[in-house]
C-alpha cells in the first residue's frame, strides 16, 4: 500500500483504528510514513503519546471532548473533520490552540457528510471555518464506505470512479481560492484493488493491514491474505452432537456476519509454527452468545479436538475483533503493544 501511494505521488495516511497498536504502528514508520488517521480523541492521544505528530481524527467532532481536543492540539498537528456549521463555531469559541479542518463529503455512502454536489452548503461551512482564528480549512475528506457492499472488482471500480468524479468536480470549485486544498480518500476495497489515485492528495485505508472474511467476500483480497486470527480455548466437546464450545463470543468477535452467510461468525483455520492453513471443508462458528461460541463440524474435526486446545478463527470484521481484544501475539510468542 505504501508503494501504491508512492506510485501515485500521494500521501499515505493509514487508518490505525484497525490495529490500534504502537508496535504495529512502527511497521508503518519503517516505510517512511509519518502521518496517520484514527477514529477517536482517545486513540489520537494514545498514538501521540507514542511519537506520532500528524494525526487526523476521521470522525465528526464530538464537542463534549473539547478539553481533550484542545490539549492534543497544543502538542501535535491535529486535523478534525466536520460537516456542521455549529461545530465550527463552537471550536472557534472554545479552543485555545489551532486545528486544521477537513470537511466530510458524502460521495454515496450516506452515513455522514455534505452531499458532494451541494456547493452552497460547502461555501457556508468554509466561511464559518475561515471566520474563526482557531480553525483553518485544509480540504475535503471522503470515505467510500458503500464499497463494502460490493461483491466484485467491477463493482468496486464503479464506486471508485463515481467517487473520483464527484470529488474532482468539488475540488475544481474551490482550488482557485484554496490552492493547497487537500483531497483525502480511503477505504480498503478501492485502495486494495484500484491503481489510479493520482487525482487525490492522500489515501487512508485501514483494514488492509489485516484484512478479514468481509474483504474476501468483497473482492479486496484472497483468503490467504488475512493476517489476524483470534485464538479461542476449547471448553467443551460434544461428539454425539458434532459440536465444540469455545471461549469466544460476541464480546470477542462482535456479532457481525455476512449477508450471504448470516449464521457464520468466523472461519476456523489450522495452525503450525509459522502460519495457519485454510482447511476444507470450511468450518465456521455458527452461533454466538456473550462469551460462548458454538462450532458445528464433521467427525474428523471433532475427533481431533480436545478440551484445552486453542482454536484459531479468521474474523468476519478484523477491526471490530481487534478492538474488542486486549493484545496481539506473533507466531514466536512476542506480544505487540495495543492501546
Amino acid at each position: 500500500m505504501a508503494a501504491k501511494a508512492k506510485r501515485n505521488s500521494v500521501v499515505f495516511r493509514p487508518h490505525f483504528k484497525t490495529h490500534q497498536s504502537a508496535s504495529i504502528g512502527e511497521w508503518f514508520a519503517d516505510e517512511g510514513i509519518n502521518s496517520i488517521t484514527v477514529s477517536s480523541v482517545q486513540m489520537a492521544t494514545y498514538f501521540a503519546n507514542n511519537g506520532w505528530k500528524d494525526i487526523t481524527i476521521a470522525f465528526p467532532v464530538n464537542l463534549l471532548e473539547i478539553q481533550n481536543i484542545d490539549e492534543l492540539a497544543g502538542r501535535i498537528q491535529l486535523t478534525l473533520i466536520l460537516d456542521q456549521k455549529d461545530s465550527a463555531d463552537y471550536l472557534n469559541k472554545n479552543l485555545s490552540n489551532h486545528v486544521n479542518i477537513m470537511i466530510k463529503v458524502d460521495t454515496g455512502y450516506h452515513r455522514a457528510g455534505i452531499d458532494a454536489a451541494d456547493i452552497n452548503k460547502f461555501q457556508q461551512l468554509i466561511k464559518s471555518i475561515d471566520n474563526g482564528n482557531r480553525t483553518a480549512f485544509t480540504g475535503f475528506l471522503a470515505h467510500a464506505g458503500h464499497s463494502y457492499d460490493c461483491r466484485s472488482i467491477d463493482e468496486i471500480k464503479k464506486v471508485h470512479e463515481q467517487s473520483k468524479k464527484k470529488l474532482c468536480k468539488l475540488k475544481d470549485e474551490f482550488i482557485k481560492a484554496y490552492p493547497k486544498l487537500t483531497l483525502s480518500v480511503g477505504d480498503t476495497p478501492t485502495c486494495s484493488t484500484m491503481e489510479d489515485f493520482s487525482w487525490a492528495d492522500e489515501i487512508r485505508p485501514g483494514n488492509f493491514v489485516f484484512y478479514d472474511l468481509s474483504q474476501v467476500t468483497i473482492g479486496s483480497c484472497k483468503m490467504e491474505d488475512i493476517a489476524v486470527a483470534l485464538a479461542c480455548p476449547v471448553v467443551g466437546v460434544y461428539k454425539t452432537e458434532n459440536k465444540v464450545i469455545i471461549y469466544g463470543g460476541g464480546v470477542h468477535f462482535s456479532k457481525e456476519t455476512l449477508p450471504e452467510k448470516p449464521t457464520h461468525y468466523g472461519r476456523i483455520v489450522s495452525l503450525n509454527d509459522q502460519e495457519w492453513t485454510i482447511t476444507e471443508p470450511a468450518t465456521y462458528i455458527t452461533k454466538l452468545s456473550q462469551e460462548h461460541g458454538i462450532i458445528k463440524a464433521n467427525d474428523e474435526f471433532i475427533n481431533n479436538i480436545k478440551i484445552g486446545d486453542l482454536i484459531f478463527t479468521l474474523p468476519i470484521h478484523s477491526c471490530m475483533t481487534a478492538n474488542l481484544m486486549n493484545r496481539y501475539f506473533t507466531f514466536d510468542g512476542k506480544p505487540l503493544l495495543k492501546a
